[in-house]
């Protein structure tokens, strides 16, 4: 009995009747496969540039607080400070950024920050000092 079923299995073949098969194929999960690379390759190159702007935009809100905190001590001593924590004013950085560098201008400050994680910088300055790459006074900018 079991002869028979093989030798009529390979007749229906021979006669052109299409065997039912499960699973896929070498070649389509080849094709599969380069289409996820492709698209992960796009996934990748967006989250870089999200990871990029998101240090850019902790450094710029970092300066806000800065010069919150500034203006907060120059009402109470009428001029602003080179000084961050005891004797200066209150003022803590994102994990990351790195600075600021504070210096004191005539009229104001400026100050700089970096973050460990880019190569770009981004400053602020109130007063008539700019500090590139900002250009508008209280307006943190980064290059």
């Amino acid at each position: 009995m079991g002869i028979n079923t093989v030798t009529r299995c390979r007749d229906d073949l021979r006669a052109g009747e299409s065997v039912n098969r499960n699973g896929f194929t070498l070649i389509e999960l080849l094709i599969v496969s380069v289409i996820m690379g492709l698209l992960v390759s796009i996934a990748i190159q967006r989250f870089a540039n999200t990871k990029e702007k998101t240090y850019l935009m902790t450094m710029k809100a970092d300066l806000r607080h800065l010069v919150t905190a500034e203006v907060v001590y120059s009402t109470d001593s009428l001029r602003y400070t080179t000084l961050i924590g005891t004797g200066g004013i209150e003022y803590r950085v994102t994990t990351g950024n790195t600075g600021p560098a504070i210096a004191l201008t005539q009229d104001g400050f400026t100050a700089s920050m970096g973050n460990t994680n880019t190569s770009k910088t981004c400053s602020i300055f109130l007063g008539s000092t700019a500090l590139p790459p900002a250009t508008e006074e209280g307006v943190p900018a980064c290059r």
